[in-house]
């Protein structure tokens, strides 16, 4: 199957380069990060990749909320009460916040995720900050509900999306491949959170095993037909290098089925 595939801008922050590389940056300066979710359209079907944060969390944590990435589903012609699969690429609170908006959904993810947000580290402030504790026990409840299916490697997940772990970020990181007219596009999600995360081999600044993400760099590359293949978690820039579907839908939704302009 050849699905369209969309990427939605739903928050941003202000930040600099020093917050986004290990080590900090010799040349800092303004680097703001947007927030995404991305939705696959086709052969009958919509999967949604990651659930993105509410307003309320936007507010805890002074991120400037967009719109609410749920109701912009609707921008791309998905209602999320008839969203049969949700890719989960990691439990971060910004990739699981809504996973209560999907009435109806399966969701998918690495089992050693939902270890992770529930083991040993979570003592750790420095690790457990990404998480928001009521997203977990959500996942939690939904996996004794049936409705999580929980993997340990790359996976067929249906004809034309397939899962891949790159661990590193997260103990449970997954990247996902999606067919589309293009050819193999590659949502990074938060294996390369900007481009040049992994075009200079430097990782951003949250980490679980700083070796892993490096690697989680290699495993992009090699399951991408070309690096213009490969779409970033975070970066403003795919804003600039994607179109948008509708003039009107310009800084809020773009096409990654089509090839980028550089």
């Amino acid at each position: 199957p050849v699905y369209e595939l969309f990427a939605i801008r739903y928050a941003m922050r202000e930040a600099r380069r020093s917050d986004h590389f290990i080590g900090g940056d010799p040349h800092d300066g303004p680097m703001p990060m947007d927030y995404f979710l991305w939705v696959a359209k086709g052969d009958g079907r919509a999967v949604v990749i990651d659930a993105g944060f509410t307003a309320k969390v936007a507010a805890q944590r002074k991120r400037t909320f967009l719109r609410c990435p749920i109701d912009a589903l609707a921008l791309v012609g998905v209602d999320a009460a008839d969203v049969k699969d949700v890719i989960l690429t990691h439990l971060h609170y910004d990739h699981v916040g809504n996973f209560h908006r999907f009435p109806v959904a399966q969701f998918h993810l690495q089992e050693p995720e939902i270890h992770y947000a529930v083991g040993r580290y979570m003592r750790y402030q420095k690790l457990a900050h990404s998480f928001e504790v009521d997203d977990v026990i959500g996942i939690v409840r939904l996996n004794y509900a049936r409705r999580v299916h929980l993997y340990n490697g790359k996976v067929d997940l249906l004809p034309g999306i397939t899962l891949h772990p790159a661990h590193g970020h997260s103990a449970g990181l997954q990247f996902v491949r999606v067919h589309t007219q293009r050819g193999w596009v590659v949502v990074a999600s938060d294996v390369t959170h900007f481009y040049e995360n992994m075009e200079t081999e430097r990782p951003f600044t949250t980490a679980f095993h700083i070796g892993e993400m490096l690697e989680g760099f290699d495993k992009l590359r090699a399951a991408a037909p070309t690096p213009q293949h490969i779409v970033p978690g975070h970066d403003p820039e795919v804003m600039r290098r994607y179109p948008a579907p509708r003039p009107e839908l310009e800084g809020i939704v773009v096409r990654l089925d089509v090839a980028p302009n550089q």
